[in-house]
């Protein structure tokens, strides 16, 4: 499991960080409060229990910002990751944490809707394996109200993505993931 937390937080470092994808991710990288918990879960139902989990522990610890959960033994058809979140949305209703967490998502076959799925734009949310990302609703309204331009993040994210083009994050990538198997 210590190769995939490693492969993430390299993916981390170097495609959200380091291209920017995400203003805020580096502050609370920098500052260690980024859990990375990579899953045991082989299905649906123990990765809801592991979301009760991660959740639980963000509630009872103020210290840790947000937590990405790595799910590398599950999900791995986007279709099926994608209907999934509807389930991960519904528990954040029953366990009344709407509005409190909100849940973003990555996968190695990411695909916006309205897109192709070799589209260089995919890969701002393609990751090493499929990651549920829990972030505090809170923080989260924070640091968009003190950015210039929130509304400018995605578009610029594509735009970037379409100008590295899709050769050079395919590469970038498995790169990544190749890092931890030469090891």
């Amino acid at each position: 499991m210590n190769e995939v937390v490693k492969a993430v937080e390299r993916w981390l470092t170097a495609v959200v960080i380091e291209l920017n994808l995400c203003p805020f991710a580096q502050r609370e990288y920098r500052s260690n409060r980024v859990r990375f918990k990579a899953s045991d879960a082989r299905n649906e139902e123990a990765v809801l229990r592991d979301l009760v989990v991660e959740m639980s522990l963000l509630t009872r610890r103020p210290d840790i910002e947000t937590t990405l959960l790595i799910l590398p033994y599950t999900l791995s058809d986007f279709l099926y990751f994608n209907e999934f979140l509807g389930f991960a949305d519904q528990l954040l209703e029953e366990m009344q944490l709407d509005g409190v967490y909100q849940i973003a998502s990555f996968h190695p076959q990411y695909q916006f809707d309205g897109t192709e799925s070799e589209d260089a734009e995919n890969y701002t949310n393609r990751a090493p394996y499929p990651i549920l990302h829990i972030l505090r609703e809170s923080s989260l309204s924070k640091v968009i109200e003190r950015h210039p331009d929130p509304e400018s993040i995605p578009a610029n994210n594509i735009q970037l993505m379409n100008t590295l083009g899709k050769r050079h994050m395919q590469l970038l990538l498995k790169s990544i993931v190749t890092d931890d198997q030469a090891q």
